[in-house]
């Protein structure tokens, strides 16, 4: 059995989340990037109404999921899902890209 020297940290997390059109984008952004142990932060837009903005969030370091989604909460948002998680001591690359597996469960059992 391996040794804990360290309790497990969470490396990055993949958010889709809901937000209002404040704070913008940039400034979501950097709001989150000043957060403790944060050391990355990626934002895309993936959808905008009349009062909202669905965005993708990446974030890299060694960090506290409660306390992220309590500070998004705080500006307004919601996260409506954790799409990737990545914990351990290290990144760990995908084998097979998510988008591949999906189309190969669509083509199962067609000949």
């Amino acid at each position: 059995m391996a040794k804990k020297t360290d309790s497990p940290k969470l490396r990055r997390l993949v958010l889709d989340v809901l937000k209002p059109h404040s704070p913008t984008l940039p400034e979501f952004a950097m709001k989150l990037s000043s957060m403790r142990g944060i050391e990355g932060v990626n934002v895309t837009l993936i959808e905008i109404d009349k009062d909202t903005e669905t965005i993708k969030v990446t974030i890299d370091g060694e960090l506290d999921y409660g306390t992220i989604r309590s500070a998004i909460e705080e500006w307004g948002g919601v996260v409506h899902s954790v799409d990737e998680v990545v914990a351990g001591s290290k990144v760990v690359k995908e084998a097979v890209p998510v988008e591949y597996r999906f189309k190969l469960r669509t083509h199962e059992g067609k000949g």
